[in-house]
């Protein structure tokens, strides 16, 4: 009775491992791709990466950074907001430095009233001078003329010292330079930003308090071309490129903008720092139409193939 016990479970075994092993032996379809990866449309098309910035003239985005250090107070735009040359975009904490420049207009007040008392004490003793030289002796006389040009000396210094403290305190608000729109606002009401910007307790770095760009909704891409590739590229004529948006099946056409014609360090353009490799490239500007119903952002990244007008 043992002896078939044994043999039995012998079987049962060797009947659930060739279960088992036929059942993972089973080859399973693989899922379909959520998108087609990116390729190259030309035949000899050049690979760049790409990131996506406001459409303007020259430069890129703009970073803000404050001149003087404070706590903010008053934030008067938002993010994705137009604004104006000249439009208030931040204020600082001044009270300190209103107290500063009230104190330095007082003392004008006061150096002003110095002068006259100064300049009438040296008139009456001059008066008196002229009428009998020995009424007043040559030592106070000028006494009193050297403590009238005394005090128009502070009274000189009291004026510079209010202009510089107003125009100090004029640099508690940012204004914007130039026309543009707002694309990021890095910094909250009660923050403390300096001269290096804010702090970021996620990357836990300084960053600009506010980045600008061109105003209106034109977007451009800004690739970078190795420069190992700078001999294939074609002529701006003859030039044609497509932009890849990740994760997606989408493909855009790019026109040509113009190049910066100045080799420079590769950057990494995922945190924007220079990497550390002796790679340089050829920065080079395309704009494009945004498709309908696609979504992009200044900061994304996308892949880019320039070639010749003939596609493959």
């Amino acid at each position: 009775m043992k002896n078939r016990l044994v043999i039995g479970l012998a079987i049962a075994g060797v009947f659930l491992a060739i279960t088992t092993a036929y059942y993972w032996g089973l080859r399973q379809n693989p899922l379909p791709p959520a998108f087609t990866p990116a390729s190259n449309p030309f035949e000899n098309g050049i690979y760049a990466e790409g990131i996506v910035e406001a459409l303007q003239n020259s430069g890129s985005n703009i970073n803000i950074y404050p001149e003087v250090p404070g706590t903010v107070n008053r934030i008067f735009v938002e993010e994705n907001q137009n604004v104006d040359a000249g439009s208030p975009l931040l204020s600082i904490n001044d009270s300190v430095q209103k107290s500063t420049t009230a104190q330095a207009k007082a003392q004008i007040s006061a150096a002003r009233a110095s002068l006259r008392t100064s300049e009438d004490a040296y008139q009456k003793q001059k008066a008196a001078s002229d009428i009998d030289p020995r009424a007043v002796s040559k030592d106070a006389l000028d006494s009193a003329r050297d403590a009238v040009g005394l005090a128009k000396a502070n009274l000189d210094v009291s004026q510079k010292q209010y202009e510089t403290a107003s125009n100090l305190l004029a640099k508690y608000q940012i204004n914007a330079l130039t026309p543009g729109k707002i694309i990021s606002i890095n910094t909250a009401v009660g923050s403390y930003i300096s001269a290096q910007g804010v702090y970021d307790t996620y990357t836990q770095q300084n960053q600009p308090i506010m980045v600008m760009g061109a105003s209106g909704s034109a977007l451009a891409i800004r690739c970078y071309v190795d420069e190992v590739l700078l001999q294939r590229l074609p002529s701006e004529s003859e030039m044609n490129a497509y932009m890849f948006i990740r994760g997606s099946n989408i493909k855009v056409p790019l026109k040509m903008v113009r190049f910066q014609p100045n080799v420079s360090p590769k950057i990494e353009l995922s945190n924007q720092r220079t990497e550390r490799v002796d790679v340089r490239v050829l920065p080079v500007i395309f704009s494009f139409e945004k498709p309908k119903d696609v979504t992009i952002y200044p900061g994304q990244l996308v892949d880019v193939y320039i070639g010749k007008s003939a596609l493959k």
